[in-house]
């Protein structure tokens, strides 16, 4: 059934087109939904300039914080003296005592937290942490050296929490160190 003002008036005649006989018997029209792919386009861009949005905030703003090493006093971080832990001449042998000296040492944090391994004797050594102790500093990270310390040559590590840290000489295991970080005076 065709309506007359729909089909001669230019303005309808694109949307008579678009018409759809619902029911024939109670002479009901109803437009159909004209499809777009313009509207799925531009709800298609906005999906992906929200994701990038996501992205970029994750890998700016929340990676970086997350990784982000914590607020550590000065006095900790710049103490004002350092301890000096000797590996002495000998110290591969079993039968030899002192290997690390001192074997056990007490540290205070802001004081004298900045420890330095130095190698005096002939062979190499290492400071590795012992296995049934777990500690990461939170500011320096992993401890123990990252190799052999060759003879003359130092390792250094800067206790920014309490702990402590039992260690060991890898090639050398009966050799073996403990250090006790305590909370210093100055760190108040």
């Amino acid at each position: 059934m065709e309506h007359p003002i729909l089909k001669s008036h230019k303005l309808f005649s694109n949307l008579y087109d678009r018409i759809t006989l619902y029911d024939k018997q109670k002479n009901y029209y109803q437009l159909s939904l004209p499809s777009s792919s313009h509207a799925y386009g531009i709800g298609l861009i906005a999906v992906i300039i929200g994701a990038a949005v996501g992205v970029s905030y994750y890998q700016l703003y929340f990676v970086p914080e997350l990784n982000a090493k914590p607020i550590i006093p000065e006095k900790v971080l710049h103490p004002g003296e350092t301890t000096t832990i000797t590996i002495v001449p000998g110290a591969e042998n079993k039968d030899q005592e002192q290997n690390f000296v001192p074997k056990k040492l007490d540290i205070q944090l802001g004081i004298n937290n900045l420890v330095i391994w130095k190698n005096t004797g002939d062979i190499g050594h290492t400071v590795t942490l012992d296995t049934d102790v777990t500690f990461v500093d939170k500011y320096s990270g992993k401890f123990g050296s990252p190799g052999i310390i060759k003879p003359g040559e130092t390792y250094q590590f800067l206790f920014t929490q309490e702990a402590t840290v039992k260690y060991h000489c890898d090639p050398h295991p009966w050799m073996q160190a403990t250090v006790n970080i305590v909370h210093g005076a100055t760190t108040s």
